[in-house]
């Protein structure tokens, strides 16, 4: 299908394709007639949970429905013109001049462990839980 298509296209398309009604579909995938029929619309969006109802529905995967959904949020934002004028403030991130070792907390050959005197122990606070006590019911 066409990139510029929306869910709620491709949902009518499918209605039409398979002559199903609001009702009817939101039956069959466990949905309130409302929600199937602002579905249709396009007046709500494709949730995680609707995206599995309609890809067992109709055979395609979830993804499919999510990949409609995510296209058409990208589509609006990108003519919210209160949002291009914000993106075009954000500066791109740049890279720090820190070698990826020294950034990662790994020493690099350079820089050298402290080691431990044979003194030194390691030890553990002692556990505190105590196991639960088994009961023991009297006949």
């Amino acid at each position: 299908m066409p990139k510029s298509q929306t869910p709620a296209t491709v949902l009518q398309t499918l209605m039409a394709e398979y002559q199903l009604n609001p009702f009817s579909l939101a039956k069959a995938v466990h949905l309130s007639n409302s929600a199937v029929r602002l579905l249709a619309v396009g007046k709500a969006k494709i949730t995680v949970s609707t995206a599995l109802r309609f890809a067992k529905f109709f055979g395609q995967t979830p993804a499919f429905w999510l990949d409609l959904q995510r296209e058409a949020d990208i589509s609006e934002a990108s003519k919210d013109n209160e949002l291009q004028d914000i993106l075009k403030t954000i500066p791109k991130a740049k890279k720090s001049a820190v070698p990826k070792n020294e950034a990662a907390g790994k020493p690099n050959n350079k820089q050298k462990q402290p080691k431990l005197s044979k003194k030194t122990t390691i030890t553990t606070a002692p556990r505190t839980r105590k196991s639960p006590k088994k009961i023991v019911k009297k006949k």
